[in-house]
């Protein structure tokens, strides 16, 4: 008797149930043949899709295993979702693909795919019937499974013969490897090498996700727009070397996709009610009302539930019919022949046209949604009976028999057989090595290559200087920067965005008002006429999938250079740094890269206009974000090197870097008093890039008067400020060291400790906020340096920055500074 709650156990002995209750056929069908008279899909696919679907079903049943011992440490599994074997069949073996956690059967195939196009043809190869639209990449056979015809002479132990304990396919036992090793966190697994449980490969084109309610969805949009960016720019003569291999360690990771190659990207049905799928559904749909072709594939797994929430009746297809611009595609996943031939249809659709559609795929959940789930306390034991008995395994063999594919005994034989091999490899993976020291765990979290950083920006600037310099020129109106005079903060960024632009031929600068505007502040004015607007462009006012649209297209070898337009517009899409950006990386070995620089205009004291979303102070949330880049030019000088520095660690080490640019000093050009122009600055000449290079986390240091007697350690608008109040620190007599750091993350260190100990007094100005400001993190620097002279801060109050002249109540000033350092000195 079964019990209410769907054990391994129980779905075990339900399949076993099934199978043996199933009739005999009454005629053997020929494997090569069409399972049924009206199919495209041969008994032989069937029987090897099947084997897939067998094997995404004993990895389940081994995590549960390994579980029960404590050697497993992931349970959410792909029992009920093995449908989605057939849309992986359906598609090309180099089509990238975003897999959600219950995609096992999908991934199988798809490694059986990469094996059979790789390795010799084996004996038995049982033909396939193509479909006409896929004519030119052809759905691999697989190895032949099951029984042979009556009369056919094939020994019992060769491959296609119906011995049933012949070995798995070599791709799919690659891919039961693959995902055991993720299971028990071992450091030999091929994609996260033990960091977390996901499906991957850069060999097979499916890239890691690491978050399971939709935050991959904007990613998918960017991938499907740089896709047929780079297909068009490849039938209209791409330079040569433009993109780079992922994992090649140059260069903008790009994946060989084929021309013709479209982006899947599967989630289950509680992910459409989610912020990150309405953005990239919106985005898709947008984008295709204006003409730009964006070719995705939307695979929505419906089970009805999200963990223990119901979907309501009937609301999925409502919501998917009812997205512009996306095309809706419905099967049922119980049913591979159908599931088949519509994901058939719909890849094809998407493909042809190059426009985005969604697959609604009917699926159920058995065994709950992973190993502590208890589903009796959210569900009926008729309801989960009823599950069972849609159980896609069943539905294939019954498919199978009804056939006279194979009989139900030969199918459960090879049901126990594939078990078999599994927990064999199950058992092997359990003695391999775990991570087992922080530097291990850390290794390919951020690369930083200092040195060929600062050897792409001297190569920049021989270009730049010598078989670049006519265009050049000609993208100045013959006036290069360096010539114009004395640049602002805003000047010197647009130019080098410009020089930047010339550089790196896919670089893309892109977000709300970039182009034809400028923008609100006029950092990219220009920049449209003189590239295109391929290259530089406006987006629809949505963050999160400005920032999805900069990670696909890094991930497809574009170096995209997005804009946030402020800084408080950053925090509603904050998880498309944190989670998906900074994580690429982490949890692909540097298999998979997304190289980008985030533009974002933020801080405070804009005069005149503002309040909080205008002059919002807070970083902390991305200063918690491992790995990340953050950059606060406060000059004009220094704006262009670091920028500079911030491509080529994209373009070299694969770097998230944000770029925060001080709104309100944007326009500044007078440091002590009206028309000293002393906040202006010369852009640098080619000739002098190098010498002037900005490595990642060095700091600048001032110094007025003797420059003895106190420290201020600050950055962006508190440059400015400190300047200011050592000047009146120097009328005295007060030396005063001003450090500017330049760098948030990672925050230069050696810089700090050297100038804190070289005066023995510290002051701290933080524009921010006092708590969870970047103050904390220099204090705490110096704290674990050991420093033992006197410290202070001066920080900004936690609050919102309010409207008008209240907000001079909430943020640093001057006065504050000049009265820090005083108190300072007179302990």
């Amino acid at each position: 008797m079964l019990s209410d709650v769907t054990t391994p156990q129980d779905l075990d002995d339900r399949f076993r149930e099934a199978l043996a209750a199933l009739p005999a056929p009454q005629q053997r069908r020929d494997p090569a043949r069409p399972v049924t008279d009206d199919a495209t899909l041969t008994g032989a696919r069937v029987l090897d899709l099947f084997d897939a679907q067998l094997t995404s079903r004993q990895l389940d049943l081994a995590g549960r295993w390994l579980r029960s011992f404590g050697e497993g440490f992931y349970t959410i599994g792909s029992a009920g979702h093995e449908g989605n074997a057939a849309v992986a069949a359906a598609l090309h073996a180099g089509d990238p693909a975003l897999l959600h956690y219950r995609s096992g059967a999908f991934y199988c195939v798809r490694a059986g795919q990469a094996a059979e196009a790789t390795g010799p043809e084996p004996a038995g190869q049982a033909a396939t019937s193509v479909p006409a639209d896929q004519a030119d990449h052809p759905v691999d056979a697989g190895p032949a499974a099951g029984p042979p015809a009556p009369g056919d002479a094939v020994r019992a132990d060769e491959p296609g013969g119906p011995a049933a304990d012949r070995p798995l396919p070599p791709g799919y036992a690659e891919a039961a490897r693959d995902v055991l090793r993720g299971m028990v966190a071992s450091s030999r697994e091929p994609i996260a090498g033990g960091r977390h449980k996901v499906f991957g490969r850069a060999d097979l084109a499916v890239v890691p996700t690491t978050s399971t309610i939709a935050s991959h969805l904007p990613r998918a949009v960017g991938m499907g727009l740089a896709v047929e960016r780079l297909r068009r720019l490849d039938t209209t003569g791409r330079r040569a070397g433009d993109g780079v291999r992922a994992g090649s360690g140059g260069g903008a990771a790009h994946a060989s996709w084929p021309p013709d190659a479209i982006v899947v990207c599967s989630f289950g049905d509680a992910s459409v009610n989610h912020a990150s799928a309405t953005a990239a559904f919106n985005t898709a749909g947008w984008y295709d009302h204006t003409g730009l072709r964006i070719p995705v594939l939307f695979v929505c797994e419906d089970n009805g539930l999200g963990i223990s929430v119901r979907s309501p009746q009937g609301w999925v297809e409502t919501t998917l019919r009812a997205k512009p611009g996306i095309r809706y595609f419905a099967a049922d996943g119980g049913d591979l022949v159908r599931a088949y031939e519509v994901a058939v249809e719909a890849a094809a659709w998407v493909r042809r046209h190059r426009r985005p559609a969604v697959l609604h795929l009917s699926t159920v959940r058995l065994m709950g949604h992973a190993g502590a789930d208890a589903e009796t306390a959210y569900r009926a034991a008729g309801e989960i009976a009823a599950d069972l008995d849609r159980d896609p395994l069943v539905g294939t063999a019954r498919l199978l028999v009804g056939a006279g594919v194979a009989t139900g005994e030969e199918l459960l034989a090879r049901y126990d057989e594939v078990g078999w091999q599994v927990r064999r490899i199950a058992e092997e993976v359990l003695d391999e090595p775990k991570l087992a020291a922080p530097a291990e765990v850390v290794a390919p979290l951020a690369p930083r290559r200092p040195v060929r950083v600062a050897r792409a920006v001297a190569d920049a600037a021989a270009r730049a200087s010598g078989p670049g310099a006519g265009a050049r020129a000609e993208a100045f109106g013959g006036k290069p920067p360096e010539l114009t005079g004395p640049l602002t903060l805003a000047q010197s960024i647009n130019a080098a965005l410009a020089d930047g632009m010339l550089d790196h031929p896919q670089m893309a600068v892109f977000g709300e008002d970039v182009g034809v505007k400028g923008g609100v502040y006029g950092v990219t004015k220009g920049l449209r006429d003189r590239f295109g607007a391929a290259r530089v462009f406006d987006t629809l006012l949505d963050e999160t999938s400005i920032l999805g649209l900069g990670l696909g297209a890094g991930l497809a070898g574009m170096l995209p250079v997005p804009e946030i337009q402020y800084l408080a517009y950053l925090h509603n899409a904050e998880d498309q740094v944190r989670g998906e950006a900074a994580t690429m990386q982490f949890f692909s070995q540097g298999a998979f890269r997304n190289p980008m620089v985030v533009r974002v205009a933020g801080l405070a004291y804009q005069e005149g206009f503002g309040g909080h979303f205008h002059n919002d102070n807070s970083v902390a949330v991305l200063r918690d974000v491992p790995g990340l880049v953050i950059a606060v030019p406060a000059r004009p000088d220094d704006a262009a090197p670091m920028l500079r520095t911030c491509l080529a660690s994209a373009a070299v080490d694969g770097s998230v870097c944000v770029f925060l640019e001080p709104i309100a000093l944007y326009h500044t050009r007078d440091l002590y008093a009206d028309g000293d122009g002393e906040w202006l600055a010369p852009y640098a000449e080619p000739g002098a890039w190098t010498g002037g290079h900005v490595p990642i986390g060095r700091a600048r240091v001032y110094g007025v008067g003797s420059a003895e007697d106190v420290t201020i350690i600050t950055f962006g608008n508190g440059v400015r400020m400190s300047l200011r109040a050592a000047a009146t620190l120097a009328d005295e007599g007060v030396g005063t060291r001003v450090v500017d750091l330049r760098w948030l993350a990672p925050l230069p260190v050696a810089d700090i400790i050297r100038e804190a100990a070289a005066t023995g007094r510290v002051l701290v100005v933080d524009e921010t906020r006092r708590s969870g400001g970047v103050g904390e993190g220099v204090i705490a620097a110096l704290v674990d340096a050991g420093y033992v002279g006197a410290a202070r801060r001066v920080a900004g109050v936690d609050s919102f920055v309010p409207l008008g002249p209240a907000a001079r109540q909430v943020l640093v000033s001057e006065e504050a500074i000049t009265q820090g350092a005083r108190t300072l000195l007179a302990r």
